[in-house]
């Protein structure tokens, strides 16, 4: 019993030493507040029996890609998973692509470790940290097919603006990590959002928007219906795609 808690417990601290704030002038600005909330019983279960089988570490030296997953297939990312409902059924439709995962949130890394289990998935690896440093650190320039960001906090109010993901900076570092052709794909709820995405990427000139319209896209057949976009579609919320690709 001691060790399966020092085991979860050093998942969890790993987490905390590389999304936690540095005090001082250059304090980095994270998009994500921290907040990991009561794992259940199954979920810390499956962060120690399964994170050495469906785990890699957030820091080190580049991925050799076509070595972490049992077959060379393209490689799709995606950030800020959630509970890793798409993810997971992206990953069991589509088995000829491998899926990396990138979430901070330990209870959604537990139900995603679980799911990926019952499924047997072979084409899927998951990462807890920050996906700015992960991709600065251990993803290699022109590496990956596609990028996927769905529903990222939008962070409402200007006040918080500073926080929100999808900024110019990180944007350049999205597109120097897809291969030629590589798509990026973002979906939002959140309209005024969805205009500040389109504004940003458009500014990329490494990166050329999909949209016949020169702003939207209709919701790709891949992107998976989740409960939380369903629901939104109940309360009448629209969604909003973009599609930009790596020139």
């Amino acid at each position: 019993r001691r060790g399966r808690v020092w085991s979860v417990r050093w998942v969890f601290e790993s987490v905390q030493e590389s999304v936690g704030e540095p005090s001082g002038a250059h304090r980095p600005i994270r998009s994500f507040v921290r907040r990991q909330g009561r794992m259940t019983p199954a979920q810390k279960a499956a962060l120690e029996q399964l994170w050495p089988i469906y785990g890699l570490d957030g820091s080190g030296g580049c991925l050799d890609l076509g070595s972490i997953f049992e077959a060379p297939n393209p490689v799709s990312l995606e950030i800020g998973f959630g509970n890793g409902e798409a993810l997971i059924s992206r990953a069991a439709s589509f088995r000829k692509t491998n899926y990396l995962g990138v979430e901070v949130h330990l209870p959604g890394v537990g139900r995603a470790l679980s799911q990926a289990q019952e499924r047997e998935l072979k084409n899927l690896r998951l990462v807890a940290d920050d996906a700015v440093d992960f991709l600065k650190q251990r993803i290699a320039d022109a590496s990956l097919s596609e990028i996927l960001i769905e529903f990222p906090d939008p962070w409402p109010k200007k006040r918080h603006h500073k926080r929100r993901l999808i900024q110019t900076d990180f944007v350049r570092l999205l597109a120097s990590k897809l291969k030629t052709g590589g798509a990026l794909r973002l979906a939002t709820d959140w309209a005024p959002y969805a205009e500040h995405m389109l504004e940003v990427l458009r500014a990329e000139p490494l990166l050329s928007n999909t949209s016949s319209t020169v702003d939207y896209v209709p919701r790709p057949q891949s992107r998976p219906l989740t409960r939380f976009e369903r629901r939104g579609e109940k309360l009448g919320h629209a969604v909003f795609d973009l599609e930009f690709r790596r020139l």
